[in-house]
């Protein structure tokens, strides 16, 4: 089974990734070209439809290679005027690292970021925020007792998707920011808060697809040089996340 070891800036040296969310991490860091240390800008395209939250809560398995290598607990949740999604994954990479981490995200109505905070313990523990102030992403990282890191990533759209490292409720949310009304193929800005990265990712509806005995509506999203597939019901929650190049799947239980 494959399995990318990875070190993000400022985290610990050979900590494993499951290599989907090394993957993942690459659908910001493969677009971190226009970035430099203090800031980067990515546009989004298409009309904005007004994206419908609901309420959800579950468990997603995680596969790999055709293993159960873990799983996440995740919920979406009414806050206020908004709505909070969080999530905990628990796994164990097949070489024997185990991998937790947590991540709470807090949105407006309309999907636009309001502040997401994590936490990871792969060899050391590491925390980190974003607070989204205007179409910027202020991020910062620590890292065990070492000093914070911090970086700002300016967007020309406040909608941001928050796409972090081993934690795919996060596309249960993109789901719901796709404008499922206007379809078609629409651009979102993109911040990976544990790799401290910006991006842009597109995303397409492709109508109905059939997956083992279900049928769901299906979104090809696409970086620079990863494709992912990402599956929901007739509701738009989020049932099965893939890549198919790694035979890495997300399912929901």
């Amino acid at each position: 089974m494959n399995v990318v070891t990875r070190a993000p800036k400022n985290f610990s040296a050979g900590a494993a990734i499951f290599f989907l969310a090394a993957a993942i991490a690459t659908v910001g860091s493969s677009f971190a070209a226009q970035q430099n240390d203090k800031s980067a800008k990515a546009a989004i395209s298409g009309s904005v439809g007004g994206p419908v939250f609901a309420a959800d809560k579950g468990r997603f398995r995680i596969v790999l290679d055709g293993h159960v290598v873990g799983n996440e607990e995740f919920e979406i949740l009414p806050s206020g005027d908004g709505w909070t999604a969080r999530g905990s994954t628990s796994a164990h990479a097949p070489e024997g690292a185990d991998i937790k981490a947590s991540g709470q995200l807090k949105i407006t109505a309309d999907g636009t970021p309001i502040r997401y905070e994590w936490s990871a313990q792969i060899q050391k523990k590491a925390t980190g925020a974003v607070d989204f102030v205007a179409g910027t992403a202020k991020c910062s990282f620590v890292l065990a007792s070492s000093a914070p890191v911090r970086k700002d990533f300016a967007f020309e759209s406040p909608r941001v998707a928050v796409l972090d490292d081993n934690l795919y409720y996060q596309y249960a949310v993109l789901a719901r920011m796709y404008d499922w009304k206007t379809g078609g193929k629409q651009t979102f800005p993109v911040v990976v808060p544990q790799a401290m990265v910006p991006g842009t990712i597109s995303v397409e509806s492709i109508g109905p697809q059939q997956v083992d005995n279900a049928q769901y509506e299906a979104l090809r999203v696409n970086s620079e040089d990863l494709e992912l597939m990402l599956y929901v019901d007739a509701s738009h929650r989020m049932m099965r996340l893939a890549v198919p190049s790694s035979k890495v799947s997300i399912e929901r239980e």
